[in-house]
């Protein structure tokens, strides 16, 4: 139980870590009054995918996931919130944003009304929250891929790669803790993606010693 009592702080502290990162791009929002060259979608998922896991965690009754995702739906809603303000785009925004509503309402209809309460439920929900969240853990690897090609790792965040890394070995193993494979198995491939930006970390930013060709995150 101690042991679990450590991965469950573990997994609060390096997800609402990872989940500050975004005051990055609200501190650049902030100074420039525009929302230019800050990427909308990021904040979007991110809100789903916390809502999604937050409501797992209520069927649970799991204490940390209820936590976690409350703090991380906070804040990307708070991004969110940002980004319309700053915007110049209201318009796509504004639709991107009712089409995630849209999304939320019916997941909330499907879950909570039309499926009956108990193991089918949790199950189904477990499987369709891990399904996303692999989604969002794969969907960098075209990135990845461009960075292999032009040898550059200036687009990568080495604060956010520690971090993402931190997170998702701390799920994963509080997850194999409670015997639940739909926290584990989704945050595996957290791990494996944040091994290959490690890799890519040593194998391309040493060819400019002087210049560091990654980004920090600065908060």
């Amino acid at each position: 139980m101690e042991f679990l009592q450590f991965l469950s702080w573990a997994c609060i502290v390096f997800t609402v870590g990872m989940f500050s990162t975004g005051l990055t791009d609200l501190k650049k929002m902030r100074a420039s009054k525009s929302a230019d060259n800050v990427q909308f979608l990021p904040f979007l998922t991110t809100c789903l995918n916390n809502l999604g896991w937050l409501y797992y965690g209520i069927l649970k009754t799991d204490g940390t996931l209820v936590l976690v995702n409350t703090i991380g739906a906070c804040l990307q809603s708070l991004y969110i919130l940002s980004y319309c303000h700053y915007t110049n785009d209201k318009r796509r925004v504004t639709s991107q944003t009712l089409l995630a509503g849209g999304v939320v309402c019916g997941g909330w209809l499907y879950f909570s009304v039309l499926l009956p309460q108990g193991e089918s439920q949790l199950a189904q929900l477990g499987l369709t929250c891990s399904l996303f969240t692999i989604s969002m853990y794969l969907s960098p690897l075209a990135d990845l891929m461009e960075i292999v090609r032009t040898g550059s790792v200036e687009r990568l965040s080495f604060s956010l790669t520690v971090a993402t890394f931190l997170t998702s070995t701390s799920w994963t193993l509080y997850g194999l803790q409670l015997q639940d494979y739909y926290i584990m198995v989704p945050n595996t491939p957290g791990i494996v993606t944040s091994l290959i930006r490690f890799f890519l970390f040593w194998r391309f930013a040493s060819v400019n010693q002087g210049v560091p060709s990654y980004k920090l995150i600065e908060i």
